[in-house]
């Protein structure tokens, strides 16, 4: 896991990236989600590996990559698949950074999708 900043308020903005070491979709988007870090520097940003990191990402289920996850402090603004673009994470953060109140998970995401991702939330806060 790699993290911009540790001292970050706790309700500034959160974008991980969850991904796989053996995918190699995520080996291209990983300079995509550096370049996102660059262009957002009052966000943190976490990249984690479900399997390196499977303690931390625990039961939620991640089958598309990449997969990113959105929250404002404790609140999960974002979860869910994304092509693996750089204008589309950028859009998602846009849209959670001009709306504090933004609350959605992808229409794909398998039940449970949303408590799993809440608990992941708190626990990236907690340890990162």
């Amino acid at each position: 896991m790699s993290t911009a900043s540790l001292a970050v308020p706790s309700d500034d903005l959160l974008v991980a990236c969850l991904c796989a070491d053996w995918c190699r979709v995520c080996d291209g988007y990983r300079d995509d989600f550096a370049a996102l870090r660059q262009q957002h520097p009052g966000v943190r940003f976490v990249w984690v590996d479900i399997e390196d990191d499977s303690e931390l990402v625990d039961d939620l289920e991640v089958e598309t990559f990449p997969t990113l996850l959105i929250g404002r402090g404790e609140q999960l603004c974002f979860v869910g698949p994304v092509l693996p673009q750089p204008a589309a994470a950028q859009r998602l953060i846009q849209a959670a950074e001009e709306n504090p109140a933004m609350s959605a998970a992808s229409p794909t995401a398998p039940p449970g999708t949303m408590a799993a991702a809440q608990s992941l939330l708190s626990r990236l806060r907690q340890s990162c």
